[in-house]
């Protein structure tokens, strides 16, 4: 059949059609591991440790019994963000806007300059689809409005759409924003904490699908002076920088080179913007062998940062940059993208051993 003009066909879709617990969830089965067919219940793996997740809801809940001025924001995922535990407490004080990523954003803005402090938590890749608010209604007003991007780096079960990767390029080049990512559960309660604080700018903290790796995170809040990173150990020739965290796999590294009487430094960014020159200065001034990591892409991300920092500071030291390579990652295990992404433990170990002798 040949027809003249355009053809609208308007479909209506179920989501999990033909399986119930699927049908019946708002937003989960999205992504999935395995799990019992007749149950429907995920199996998952033991843990002393919580997941990011958990701790960003937790912290949420305590500030707010503090501030009734904190207000929870997120595009139709209350529960993958943890927003659904903060609505339980204050049910009057969490939006979820639907899957309007673009309206969260302006929303958030419009309550900043009323004078309340939102969280608008919004999973990495989805904050994408807000790109043109985040600058022009928050970051061009210079809004207080705390961005916690849950899902940043490679998602592992969760799929190729959800790979949280270009955040940290994307963020880094809007005027006005701060851009962080906590090594672990205690740095991202004192990210959330100081980000609470009164300031005049928008704060994004970035953090990823999966558990921590501090049982003990409950500790008492501290203010992190904004742009200041945290030289983890000391060493010569080769100081690695992370950011977020992958660092928890450098620890692991450096402390199993210890044991070859290897020793390296190890600095955690914590901050890409601002960044901390001061710290920069002395790791490019000590080192001969500067190492970038991150669990983002490598063009435009923390790496590229580096590179520009010795290009405007006229250093010469060697740069290895580690990093989601400029392509799309596919389905897979966290463990697997890594791998195929090259910033696995083992190629990690591997390249630190090959230029420090």
């Amino acid at each position: 059949i040949n027809y003249d003009g355009p053809i609208l066909i308007h479909l209506k879709t179920e989501k999990g059609k033909g399986y119930k617990f699927a049908e019946n969830s708002s937003d989960k089965y999205h992504g999935v591991s395995k799990f019992n067919i007749n149950t429907g219940e995920q199996e998952k793996a033991i843990s002393k440790t919580p997941s990011y997740t958990k701790v960003f809801a937790n912290t949420l809940v305590k500030h707010a019994e503090k501030d009734s001025k904190i207000i929870g924001i997120t595009a139709a995922m209350p529960s993958g963000t943890g927003m659904d535990i903060f609505g339980k407490s204050f049910p009057k004080r969490m939006f979820d806007v639907g899957i309007a990523e673009q309206h969260a954003v302006t929303f958030s803005g419009g309550l900043a300059t009323q004078g309340f402090i939102p969280f608008c938590n919004i999973y990495s890749t989805f904050l994408q689809r807000g790109y043109d608010q985040l600058i022009h209604d928050i970051a061009m007003q210079n809004l207080h409005v705390i961005f916690c991007l849950d899902r940043a780096g490679l998602v592992g079960e969760d799929g190729a759409t959800h790979q949280g990767v270009f955040d940290l390029a994307y963020l880094r080049c809007i005027p006005n924003m701060i851009v962080s990512a906590p090594l672990n559960e205690i740095e991202l309660r004192n990210l959330m904490y100081t980000a609470q604080l009164p300031n005049n700018s928008p704060f994004a903290i970035r953090y990823p699908r999966g558990r921590g790796v501090i049982q003990d995170w409950k500790k008492p809040f501290e203010k992190i002076k904004i742009g200041q990173g945290n030289m983890i150990c000391e060493g010569d020739k080769i100081a690695v920088i992370s950011i977020g965290h992958i660092g928890n796999m450098i620890i692991e590294i450096t402390q199993e080179l210890n044991l070859r009487n290897i020793k390296i430094g190890h600095c955690d960014i914590r901050f890409l913007k601002p960044i901390d020159k001061n710290l920069l200065n002395a790791i490019f001034t000590k080192y001969q062998t500067i190492i970038t990591i991150e669990d983002g892409c490598i063009k435009g991300g923390m790496g590229s940062a580096i590179l520009e920092f010795a290009s405007d500071y006229n250093y010469h030291n060697k740069i290895i940059r580690f990093g989601v390579p400029d392509r799309f990652i596919e389905h897979g295990s966290q463990e697997e993208q890594r791998k195929e992404c090259g910033y696995d433990k083992l190629s990690v170990f591997n390249t630190i051993l090959k230029n420090y002798n």
